[in-house]
């Protein structure tokens, strides 16, 4: 009878493929557990079977992080220089800001607020100028697409693969993003490859293993770790929250505060480096930023207070939301969001009024159903349902995408989308 591997064999026989298919391989580092553990996992491989080898490292300075993080950080790009190519890019993308409702986005690194950075810039490091794809308008999800087919022609190489170390027990998301099969090409038969673009590839060898597996590793082999870890435990912060990433983002709110106690100096400097952190610590586990329990104020229908709260807002960033809900209804009204047959159940014991289509281009079981918005619904799966209150929740949390509604690209989003990927089919084709 043969023995099932375990997630340490499974990894290792990933990585084996990996490196004998692509020219190039490098890890995406973040300073996390999962991005460490991978990248402990390859210099091991490369050790052992792959002498002859180079590993990059690709690194994304936030500039804003704990200062356990940048520890961590330059110890393991200081360590193994003889298999270790660093790309640690200290650059001035857009990133996602949920802290503010005049400010939806910042901008690490930037250069005119040199006087309020966190820290220095750290040496060696590749800055904007480096990139010739860079521009003003690249969000930091643009820049690590494009980071790719940057890298691949900076060596000269013909296949290349990021490995990501992202695992499906942390979000169904992020399951989805490994056992779905939609939009998705792979390598072979190989689930936990996505194809990019011809020749260059995301894989994720630790897509099966869990966070005690990823300890045990780290207790197992001895590898160097971020110390915030041990700093979150002993705060009593639970494993499912313990964040190491960009912390202005929507998910990062709850746990804010935490920078505070844990990093009180990186603290003082965030607080005048990003619009509205102080708010954000205090309230953004509350209610008054979307959490918890929100309720309707008395005598205001939800729809009133959507467009109460929305007075109070930006004129700017007041048009954003009111362009995002006018999309949002034109979608529910001719295409029709996509429900399962015990939520459409509900609705129809509601008094609900809707039409349920028979086809949806979707890959879904469930069924495109279309409605006019309602102010509220009072059933379990509410957030799946057009309604005021998750407009209002929207602007409470900041999300200035709207992502807690599921919400897709805007036309103004997507045309900037497709302009990157303009930029990037020129990369590729070696044109530019």
């Amino acid at each position: 009878m043969i023995r099932p591997l375990n997630v340490y064999e499974a990894a290792m026989e990933r990585l084996r493929v990996v490196f004998d298919y692509f020219d190039y391989v490098y890890v995406s580092f973040s300073g996390g557990k999962d991005s460490g553990v991978l990248l402990n996992l390859c210099i091991e491989y490369v050790r052992r079977h792959a002498p002859d080898r180079k590993i990059g490292v690709f690194h994304m300075d936030y500039e804003a992080q704990y200062s356990q993080t940048t520890e961590y950080v330059d110890r393991v790009l200081a360590s193994d220089r003889d298999i270790l190519e660093v790309y640690r890019c200290c650059v001035p993308f857009k990133v996602v800001s949920c802290t503010s409702m005049h400010q939806s986005y910042w901008r690490p690194w930037e250069e005119d607020k040199r006087d309020i950075w966190v820290r220095e810039r750290p040496s060696g490091c590749l800055a904007a100028e480096d990139f010739d794809f860079f521009s003003d308008e690249l969000w930091d999800y643009d820049f690590q697409m494009l980071f790719a087919p940057w890298l691949r022609r900076r060596k000269k190489c013909k296949r290349i693969c990021c490995l990501v170390g992202i695992r499906t027990q942390e979000s169904y998301n992020r399951w989805r993003a490994i056992h779905s099969d939609k939009n998705y090409k792979r390598l072979g038969n190989f689930k936990w490859t996505h194809r990019i673009d011809n020749d260059i590839y995301n894989a994720y060898p630790l897509y099966d293993w869990k966070a005690s597996d990823v300890w045990a590793a780290n207790g197992k082999f001895g590898w160097d770790y971020n110390r915030l870890y041990d700093l979150f435990w002993q705060a009593g912060v639970p494993v499912a929250r313990q964040r190491v990433a960009s912390p202005f983002i929507s998910e990062g709110m709850a746990s804010l505060k935490i920078y505070r106690a844990i990093d009180p100096d990186t603290w003082g400097k965030m607080v005048s480096r990003v619009n509205g952190v102080n708010f954000a610590c205090i309230y953004g586990n509350t209610s008054a930023m979307g959490r918890k329990s929100v309720k309707c104020p008395p005598g205001f229908s939800w729809k009133e207070y959507m467009y109460f709260l929305l007075d109070t807002l930006p004129e700017d960033m007041r048009a954003n939301y009111l362009d995002k809900l006018k999309v949002s209804k034109r979608f529910w009204r001719e295409k029709g969001g996509c429900l399962g047959e015990a939520v459409i159940g509900k609705l129809r014991e509601a008094g609900v009024e809707f039409t349920v289509g028979e086809h949806t281009a979707y890959r879904t079981d469930k069924r495109p159903v279309r409605m006019e918005y309602l102010d509220d619904i009072d059933i379990a799966e509410f957030r799946e349902i057009p309604t005021y209150r998750r407009m209002c929740i929207c602007i409470l949390r900041n999300d200035h995408v709207c992502k807690y509604m599921g919400f897709a690209l805007t036309k103004r989003e997507k045309e900037r989308k497709d302009e990157v990927m303009r930029k990037y089919k020129k990369m590729k084709d070696g044109s530019i």
